[in-house]
C-alpha cells in the first residue's frame, strides 16, 4: 500500500537524499508489515529518473517512529559506507529540539548515562553509574524558551543510542510532550511526541564538503508556537568530543 504522503526533499545529489521524516512513519520495515519511508523514497527516485530494476537507497541512520525531522539517505553503496563511518566516529553533527512540561534544572547542561535496552519491550532503561552490558550515552541541552506552560530545550547528542534523547531528558525529570512510554502523562493526539530532529551537519561523503541540513518544524498548531524562537537556535554550539 503506497503512503498518502508528500515528498518532502531537503538535500538531494548523486550521492545522498536528505528528507524531513513526518512523525509516525517508519524508517525501516518492522512487524507491522507498514510501508518504510526507505521504500516511499525508492519509488520516488525510481520514478523521477526513471530507473530499471531495484533502486539502491541505504539508511544512514534511523529515527524512532513518533519522532519527525531531518533523515539522511544514501543513494550508492560508497556513500552509505562512508557515512557509516562518519556516524561511527561521532563526526556528525545533530540538533534536536524536545518540547517537555518540567523545566529541566539547569539553563543548560551535559547529561551522561549508562543506557540498558529491553528489546522485547522496546524499552530503554538509563542509570547514573556504569552496568555490565550497558552502552554510555551523553548528551548537551539547553533551553531555548518558555511558551504557555511547556518549554522548548535544544539538544545535541555526543552518543547515537537508542532512545537516548527521550529516557536522558525523562530521567532527569523532563520527558518529553506525548512520550507516554518515557513518562509524560498524556498522550498527544496523533500519539506522536514533540521531539524534532532539527538540524545535522556532516562531510559529504564524495565532494568532502560540509553539508548542513534543517527540518522545517511539522505543520501542526502545537509546534507552530515555537517557530518564532527559531532564532535563538545557534548553530555552532555543537558537541565536543569525547
Amino acid at each position: 500500500m503506497k503512503k498518502k504522503l508528500s515528498y518532502e526533499i531537503l538535500f538531494e545529489d548523486n550521492h545522498l537524499l536528505v528528507v524531513n521524516k513526518p512523525a509516525g512513519e517508519l524508517v525501516q520495515g518492522d512487524k507491522t508489515g507498514d510501508q518504510p519511508l526507505v521504500d516511499f523514497y525508492k519509488v520516488y527516485l525510481k520514478e523521477k529518473y526513471n530507473k530499471p530494476g531495484n533502486v539502491f537507497l541505504g539508511v544512514v541512520h534511523r529515527l524512532d517512529r513518533p519522532v519527525s525531522g531531518v533523515l539522511v539517505f544514501a543513494r550508492t553503496s560508497k556513500a552509505l559506507e562512508r557515512m557509516n563511518k562518519e556516524f561511527k566516529n561521532r563526526d556528525i553533527q545533530k540538533v534536536y529540539w524536545a518540547v517537555v512540561k518540567k523545566r529541566p534544572p539547569k539553563e543548560s547542561g551535559t547529561l551522561t548515562h549508562y543506557l540498558i535496552k529491553d528489546s522485547q519491550r522496546n524499552v530503554v532503561s538509563a542509570y547514573e553509574k556504569p552496568m555490565d552490558n550497558a552502552q554510555k550515552a551523553t548528551l548537551h541541552y539547553k533551553q531555548l524558551g518558555k511558551l504557555n506552560d511547556h518549554f522548548l530545550v535544544e539538544v545535541y547528542p555526543v552518543t547515537g543510542r537508542p532512545h537516548q534523547i527521550r529516557v536522558q531528558l525523562s530521567s532527569i525529570g523532563s520527558p518529553i510532550r506525548g512520550d507516554l512510554k518515557y513518562g509524560f502523562k498524556t498522550p498527544n493526539n496523533d500519539g506522536n511526541i514533540n521531539l524534532h530532529a532539527k538540524r545535522i551537519s556532516f562531510i559529504h561523503p564524495v565532494k568532502k564538503e560540509r553539508v548542513t541540513v534543517s527540518a522545517p518544524l511539522p505543520s501542526d498548531p502545537f509546534w507552530e508556537q515555537f517557530i518564532s524562537l527559531d532564532d535563538f537556535s545557534n548553530p555552532d554550539f555543537f558537541r565536543s568530543k569525547e
